[in-house]
């Protein structure tokens, strides 16, 4: 049931393919850079180890349910799921070579606690990887997140903890723009009758279920009007950027 939720994302939904693509990128950038003892921080439903297992020794992926994920890749031996809360991570220190963690940081209430757990677990001149939304870009709360980040606060957040940072950004085309212009003016239909501006001031847990109503009516009339734009998108239309700032997502490299 999870996998239907528009906060985790489907590859099977038709309406959901553009957000699909744009998570599935980071995957692809680190394809050919990737090697070693490897571990993903919120692995999800798996959706990057069938490509990204068979370039490491090892593979360790966490979260706090992996029986999708354990699914899609059974056939692979060299892949070990733990199922745990973080942080802390349970996993000993400097042990891997690389670090995944997309779309996760958001979600944690200590991000410094967190940071510092991924730095630990690395091996010295480890690699971490991480992605999350570019709050610049945020059409509106999303109540699963804790919190969400400018380029710069990330960036000096993990160069308080890691030796050398590099702060990318996940942008898109045209075709990708256009589809976030049309989801941004969608959006505002919605939100102009938030008068009162509750989706800033209510606590969150009574927004989870309102927004996840909204956002998935949102994203399948988007699909309707424009059908060919959102089935066509595809992970080549969403580009690694210099410029993390004016990106969607920001894409962090943290060295140990």
């Amino acid at each position: 049931m999870a996998l239907f939720k528009t906060e985790v994302t489907s590859e099977t939904i038709q309406s959901d393919n553009p957000i699909h693509q744009r998570l599935l990128k980071p995957y692809l950038y680190v394809a050919d850079k990737i090697a070693g003892v490897m571990a993903e921080i919120g692995c999800g439903d798996g959706r990057g180890i069938e490509l990204l297992a068979p370039k490491s020794s090892r593979y360790v992926a966490l979260d706090k349910s992996t029986a999708i994920a354990q699914k899609r890749v059974k056939a692979l031996k060299n892949v070990a799921f733990i199922e745990t809360h973080i942080p802390p991570i349970p996993l000993a220190d400097n042990t891997f070579d690389v670090v995944l963690c997309f779309q996760v940081i958001e979600h944690i209430v200590d991000d410094t606690t967190f940071l510092e757990e991924l730095h630990r677990i690395l091996k010295p001149g480890g690699k971490l990887y991480l992605t999350t939304p570019n709050i610049d870009l945020t059409l509106t709360r999303n109540p699963w997140h804790i919190r969400e980040y400018k380029a710069a606060e990330l960036t000096e957040l993990a160069a308080s903890i890691f030796g050398e940072v590099e702060m990318l950004g996940i942008t898109g085309n045209e075709k990708v723009m256009t589809y976030y212009e049309q989801n941004k003016q969608s959006v505002a239909r919605i939100t102009r009758w938030d008068v009162l501006d509750l989706q800033h001031r209510l606590p969150s847990g009574i927004l989870k279920v309102p927004y996840e109503i909204m956002n998935r009516l949102n994203r399948n009339r988007l699909s309707k009007q424009n059908q060919g734009l959102v089935q066509q998108l595809s992970h080549e239309d969403y580009l690694i950027s210099q410029n993390p700032a004016t990106s969607l997502d920001l894409f962090l490299v943290g060295t140990k």
